[in-house]
């Protein structure tokens, strides 16, 4: 059957409305963020919004910003019609939550829509009422105080074909809630209330100050998060990023809990997710996700956010220089919380505020160059004989020399100072006993070893009650460290291939090693190009000799194609030399003394991130006197 040609014709404004709600109005929770993103645009400071039935039959949102004048009440309803942008120039620098100009007309579009508005010295305020029709308004005088309400009425009325996609009332209440989340966090200078079917269910006042906004969090994240969280506060190069990290112990099974905003208009955007993975990288156990709310700031012209019709993905101007200040700043923050910072408050803050951190230079590639805290005095990384060339395998010491530290010692030289650590020793059933520390001593935080429990826990007193450390887990994190960081004091050495390895790639892959080669050759790899679709790799990490290189290879180039920068050879070589320090570390049932133990101790106090070992796992916790009253009924 042959086609009916189809004329060309123009589409009715109200068709073309309802065409561009469907990219603006998924659900009940868009309206929601399109209206209260114009009234905070608006400089609103309090806002109210009353739903029922999931926001479907209604949405009324109140705002006490500077208002709509009588005159552009109608003109607010049409399409593209904004106050926000006037010319071309101020998409390169949009610095409102909104611009585009479509979120009035296409809601208008799908449901019936009531606009009051006053602004300071009208006479009274107007309103204006649209059902989805060709443009057309209605308009009246109405009291109204200096601000705004939109009254947004049987959502999807006139199009059942969207209305059917809709869920339960839970359902599309909780993604209504979210927003109001999402927005509550990102404008703590802002006052919220929340109410569903007449009653109320957030409540939030403007948070001025630091505590106060830490209120704020734990009211939406709970209080749990604000406990094992460092709040950050780092600006370097006209980058600023703040807010709260959690712990990596205090994880979840799902990425909900990761808020990310810019220039506070939250986003989700690969490059973030991707410099935020490699800072958890090796202290996160296998599939858990970390926790966080933070907040970029930069220059509005160095981001678009011309990029998508709900706004909620941005582009970078220049992608790698954010990518690597969000990596190394967030890297720097989790290596500098010691277990100090994971206790109790006593005399401190409930979370370890990681602020004014030395950033010394911060480079045109984005690298943050900070200082490495001391490794202290203490070691619990070798094993020294005695002076007969053997040492009681109940009874060794665990502690390097002070003529030689092991930051200085070689890789391979330090592996095989942990040798003699890897024969496991039968258990003796009489545990190591110590001494507790008196009132009056100055009590480190993880306190003084008390005794060893089955040859794996060491049991320790500090001034909150009980320690238990995990003995092989803690020695694996400080031996992994101290590995890491003789690594990087003896750079990357390379190794000639005898035989050089020819790859095929595609023309892409071989002219981003060839843009790349500078960045690559840094990384220990030689490659050179010898046809449109053929690289030779000469040269490879020495220490990467029996790896899969042509993955690695395709895997690098693959990275500074998206990113701009790649972390493969040092994700690499970490993994062998993790594998090595655990290893290497002190074996379960292995007998240690009292002061073998407490130098343990001290050095997770002085190694970073010795609240995990190398697979995520925690090291250590702590069980407070309340907590093991509780266990006793004692006081009840």
């Amino acid at each position: 059957m042959p086609s009916i040609m189809r004329r060309i014709h123009l589409l009715s404004p109200r068709l073309a409305n309802q065409i561009a709600a469907g990219e603006v109005v998924e659900r009940p929770a868009s309206v929601v963020k399109e209206l209260l993103e114009n009234s905070l645009d608006a400089d609103a400071d309090r806002l109210e919004v009353d739903v029922e039935a999931g926001g479907v039959k209604q949405i009324k949102i109140r705002d006490n910003g500077h208002g709509i004048p009588q005159d552009d009440l109608a003109l607010s309803l049409s399409r593209h019609a904004t106050s926000k942008i006037s010319a071309l120039e101020d998409l390169e620098a949009v610095g409102t939550l909104g611009f585009r100009g479509e979120a009035l007309a296409s809601i208008s579009s799908v449901a019936r829509l009531t606009l009051t508005s006053n602004v300071e010295g009208q006479e009274s305020g107007w309103q204006v009422f649209a059902e989805g029709r060709d443009m057309e308004t209605v308009q009246k005088p109405a009291p109204h105080p200096v601000g705004t309400t939109v009254e947004v009425r049987d959502l999807f009325f006139n199009t059942p074909a969207r209305r059917k996609f809709l869920r339960t009332e839970k359902t599309e209440f909780s993604h209504l809630e979210e927003v109001i989340r999402r927005l509550a966090l990102s404008r703590y200078d802002v006052g919220f209330t929340l109410r569903h079917n007449q009653r109320v269910i957030h409540q939030l006042r403007p948070a001025k100050t630091q505590a106060e906004k830490e209120r704020r969090v734990a009211s939406i994240f709970g209080a749990k998060f604000i406990e094992n969280a460092v709040a950050v506060d780092v600006e370097a190069s006209g980058l600023r990023l703040w807010g709260w990290v959690g712990l990596p112990t205090f994880s979840r099974a799902q990425a909900d809990l990761q808020y990310f905003y810019v220039n506070g208009r939250t986003v989700k955007d690969k490059l973030v997710a991707h410099a935020v993975r490699q800072a958890y990288r090796d202290v996160l156990y296998g599939g858990r996700h970390p926790v966080f709310v933070l907040f970029l700031e930069l220059d509005p012209a160095q981001v678009d956010v011309n990029v998508h019709p709900t706004k909620h993905e941005v582009r970078f101007r220049d992608g790698r220089m954010v990518h690597n200040f969000l990596y190394s700043t967030l890297n720097r923050v989790l290596a500098a919380v010691r277990p100090e910072d994971q206790l109790p408050p006593v005399a401190q803050s409930k979370s370890a505020t990681i602020s004014g951190i030395d950033a010394g230079e911060f480079s045109g590639q984005g690298r943050m160059v900070l200082q490495q805290p001391s490794s202290g005095a203490s070691s619990f990384a070798s094993s020294s004989l005695s002076a007969g060339g053997s040492a009681s395998p109940a009874r060794q010491s665990y502690s390097f020399s002070a003529e030689r530290k092991p930051e200085s010692m070689p890789v391979r030289e330090q592996l095989n100072a942990y040798r003699n650590l890897h024969e496991p020793v039968e258990a003796s059933s009489d545990p190591v006993i110590g001494q507790t520390a008196g009132d009056d001593e100055d009590i480190p935080p993880l306190g003084f070893a008390v005794a060893q429990l089955k040859g794996i826990y060491i049991l320790s007193e500090n001034q909150h009650g009980l320690v238990l450390v995990d003995m092989h887990a803690a020695h694996e994190r400080i031996t992994y460290e101290r590995m890491k960081t003789a690594w990087h004091e003896q750079g990357i050495t390379t190794q000639p291939l005898l035989v050089p390895d020819s790859l095929a790639v595609s023309t892409r892959e071989a002219d981003a090693a060839e843009e790349h080669d500078e960045q690559i050759r840094r990384l220990g790899f030689v490659l050179e190009r010898m046809g449109p679709e053929t690289l030779v790799v000469r040269q490879i990490p020495a220490l990467l000799r029996g790896a899969d290189v042509e993955k690695l290879v395709r895997d690098v180039i693959a990275d500074f194609t998206t990113h701009g920068s790649s972390d493969r050879i040092e994700a690499h070589i970490n993994e062998l030399l993790a594998t090595m320090a655990c290893h290497g570390s002190v074996r379960a049932n292995r007998r240690l003394t009292v002061p073998e133990m407490n130098a343990l101790l001290r050095d997770m106090e002085h190694t970073e991130r010795s609240g995990q070992c190398n697979h995520g796992r925690p090291t250590w916790t702590q069980l407070s006197l309340d907590e093991l009253d509780k266990l006793f009924l004692r006081g009840r």
